[in-house]
């Protein structure tokens, strides 16, 4: 699996976007060059990123077909839980798109070894701060109002999932680190095997040995762990040699500067990531709130499902627009915008008419329960918006880490989501008795769409010429202080 020198010195001219390429000849050449360049990153990652979500998927199926608190349990302790963490960790990481992406682009390859490991450390130690979110569980699902059996089972999934939890520190920087140089044909191999083993574990655990509940937790650590390793091993025994300079003490210099990036970045995601986790502790708290929440639980594992596209090309125009600014194109960034944004619009418009069309359908993967499914009925056309939306929002947040605005983002996050959308969501639901039709349109109309907005605002006035400068100027004061020590 090790690429050689040589090979990995033939992909940079593919990341590096010249001139012509977006700036001259006809429109249709330029988009399909610009294309082949995203695709080359967001195939991969999508593949990547939907063998990952469908662990969880399937590790939620099984709990679905043992009962309906088993279904409910798990769908608290993987779309709370683990969804809390996972998205101020997998925000923390995007820093590495930021500066591993510009890194690469500049050609300052050594960098990117360097980062890695810097995030690694942060990440580690931001973990250990976390973990008595998974320890303390069920007093916390109680004192936001979940019912007493649901809670306790929830928190002793979630108190089985820690070594998932640590997992995360290792993999999100490997990830960013692999995506920022092209080489996401391997995590797509490695997710692949991970996903294989988590289909035969669960079936080995949870039918064969039936260890119900216990089993289809055990078995998702024991997958991402499999993922983890793979990517880990290659990153450091071989497959990057340029950009890999073994482990060094360099990483534990300039820390500050690189936790100030990661929690602008945490804080960027994690804001939009707990969004909806926090609409599903909010249905817990209606009447008839074990049903409430199967049926939105349902809905947001099909709409985290397609979102690993969306995410994918969170990813994919993240590292275009890095390398471009890291290779002084601001023309050639504002290109790569425009193709990523398109394209998604129009995969997102498919799944719109998907979800409108097979809505019942697809809901059966998870339960069979018919009160769940007419719940669930009647809560797609929200789910198809939501869907609609969230294929713009993230390419433009991938805009934003790529051209390092996160900070700025985060504070548009919490002003839409927060000030405006969560407020709105709960004078639907309970002033005007919507239920959790009520608390999702508010949030999404109120919060979502308003974000969506203002994001595409800030890009379209972007003078991406002196983005390009100002990112030239930081990779050389980066270097030039690496080089001091």
């Amino acid at each position: 699996m090790a690429t050689n020198i040589i090979e990995q010195e033939s992909t940079v001219p593919l990341l590096q976007s010249k001139p012509e390429d977006n700036g001259n000849g006809a429109l249709p050449t330029r988009i399909w060059v610009e294309s082949q360049k995203l695709w080359h990153i967001v195939g991969p990652a999508i593949f990547s990123r939907l063998a990952s979500y469908s662990m969880l998927v399937i590790t939620q199926a099984f709990a679905g077909h043992l009962g309906d608190l088993e279904l409910a349990a798990m769908s608290i302790a993987n779309n709370v839980i683990v969804g809390f963490d996972f998205g101020l960790l997998l925000g923390m990481a995007s820093a590495l798109e930021t500066l591993c992406g510009q890194a690469y682009g500049a050609k300052k390859f050594h960098m990117l070894g360097i980062y890695m490991q810097r995030s690694w450390i942060v990440l580690f130690i931001c973990s250990v701060l976390i973990l008595p979110i998974y320890l303390f569980a069920t007093p916390a699902l109680l004192l936001l109002g979940q019912p007493p059996d649901l809670a306790e089972l929830a928190g002793k999934v979630a108190a089985l999932l820690v070594p998932l939890h640590f997992s995360f520190a290792i993999q999100f920087p490997v990830q960013r680190f692999l995506q920022s140089q092209l080489k996401t044909a391997v995590i797509a191999y490695v997710s692949l095997v991970a996903l294989v083993v988590h289909v035969l574990v669960s079936w080995l655990l949870v039918y064969n040995l039936e260890l119900g509940l216990v089993g289809t937790a055990i078995t998702t650590n024991i997958s991402w762990w499999v993922l983890v390793l793979g990517l880990f091993f290659y990153a450091v025994c071989g497959g990057c040699p340029l950009t890999w300079p073994g482990f060094s003490v360099e990483a534990f210099s300039g820390l500050w500067e690189f936790v100030k990036l990661s929690a602008a970045s945490g804080i960027m995601l994690c804001l939009e990531n707990w969004y909806y986790r926090i609409l599903i502790v909010m249905t817990g708290n209606l009447e008839n709130a074990k049903l409430a929440v199967d049926a939105l639980s349902v809905c947001m594992t099909i709409n985290g499902w397609e979102m690993m596209i969306p995410f994918a090309f969170f990813a994919g125009s993240g590292v275009r627009v890095a390398n471009e600014l890291g290779d002084g194109n601001g023309k050639g960034a504002r290109f790569a915008t425009m193709v990523a944004v398109g394209t998604s619009i129009i995969i997102g418009l498919f799944f719109w008419i998907i979800i409108i069309t097979f809505d019942t359908q697809i809901a059966l993967i998870f339960t069979s329960s018919q009160v769940v499914l007419k719940e669930v009925n009647k809560l797609s056309i929200l789910l198809a918006f939501t869907i609609l939306l969230n294929s713009i929002q993230p390419v433009l947040s991938g805009v934003a880490v790529g051209s390092g605005w996160q900070s700025y983002v985060a504070y548009v996050n919490l002003g839409c989501y927060y000030l405006i959308g969560l407020p709105f969501g709960i004078v639907m639901g309970w002033s005007f008795n919507q239920g959790v039709m009520g608390i999702w349109a508010g949030m999404i109309f109120g919060g979502t769409a308003i974000q969506t907005l203002v994001l595409c605002i800030m890009t379209i006035r972007c003078d991406w010429d002196r983005e390009a400068e100002r990112t030239s100027l930081h990779i050389r004061k980066l270097a030039e202080e690496t080089q001091e020590r």
